[in-house]
């Protein structure tokens, strides 16, 4: 039985299947592992901030050598995977260019809603604007960013206003899909909630810049999500741009913010100066 856009629920629930689809997913992200867990060994001045009463209510924060501004970075993991600590590798290509890179943790699903998401990761934007000056970071030029999940939550709390400008990397825009799909297990969307909390059905009037990265080498749905963000934005005259980046896939996309001369680190510096 078709469920969504032509699919069926099996063929849905493979739309959506980041690690199946990269069938070296478990080394990428092992070695994602290894050199965050170098870099936090290098720079363990800052680690583990707490910014609220759960768990997973801290963040990581990298200090570049000089003042400078800061990119927040949220992790993906479909809101219910994955943690900070695995990301910090990402912090090498901002902090070759001066810029501070702050990874937050949030509460993970089923144990919050989405709604608690979002509300965990305003929270901590607030908390790295008000002390990054702490730490030498330029509270004045704070740009917002995440990956896959992160890059939703990036789109639903960019109206922050500490926030400069935003970077969506891979993320969902439209959760209708995922409401009908096996990731909805964990998270309980109903209708409701999907109108509510997807960015793609809640454009703003006036928005500040939010870029949108996505690889060609990405599963189609995950691409078609960034494009139809870009477009709906674009119809609306809001500003930004999409980037597709060759050959890229769900995991090594992130390797275009590690590295210093990544694209995505390239889009990071033309915000930061903007």
């Amino acid at each position: 039985m078709t469920v969504y856009r032509g699919m069926d629920r099996a063929a849905l629930d493979a739309a959506y299947d980041n690690s199946a689809a990269v069938a070296n997913s478990p080394a990428l992200l092992a070695d994602f592992a290894a050199r965050s867990a170098q870099l936090r060994e290098d720079k363990p001045q800052h680690l583990d901030l707490r910014y609220g009463p759960a768990e997973r209510n801290r963040i990581d924060y990298f200090a570049a050598d000089k003042k400078g501004p800061v990119l927040i970075f949220i992790h993906g993991g479909y809101w219910q995977m994955r943690a900070k600590e695995t990301f910090s590798f990402l912090a090498q290509g901002p902090l070759a260019h001066g810029i501070h890179m702050a990874l937050p943790g949030y509460t993970l699903a089923p144990d919050i809603t989405l709604d608690g998401m979002i509300a965990e990761v305003r929270a901590a934007i607030r908390w790295i604007a008000q002390h990054a000056a702490e730490f030498g970071g330029d509270a004045a030029n704070i740009i917002l960013s995440g990956w896959s999940a992160g890059g939703h939550l990036t789109a639903m709390a960019l109206d922050e206003p500490a926030v400069k400008g935003g970077i969506a990397i891979s993320g969902i825009f439209d959760l209708e899909p995922i409401r009908l799909n096996y990731l909805n297990a964990k998270l309980g969307l109903d209708k409701e909630a999907v109108q509510r909390l997807s960015p793609l059905l809640n454009l703003p009037k006036v928005s500040v810049p939010l870029m949108l990265a996505c690889g060609t080498n990405e599963l189609p749905e995950l691409q078609r999500q960034s494009a139809a963000l870009a477009h709906a934005r674009a119809q609306g005259a809001l500003p930004g741009l999409l980037t597709c980046l060759p050959l890229r896939n769900h995991f090594t996309i992130l390797e275009d913010l590690a590295q210093p001369d990544g694209a995505i680190t390239a889009l990071v510096r033309e915000l930061v100066n903007a």
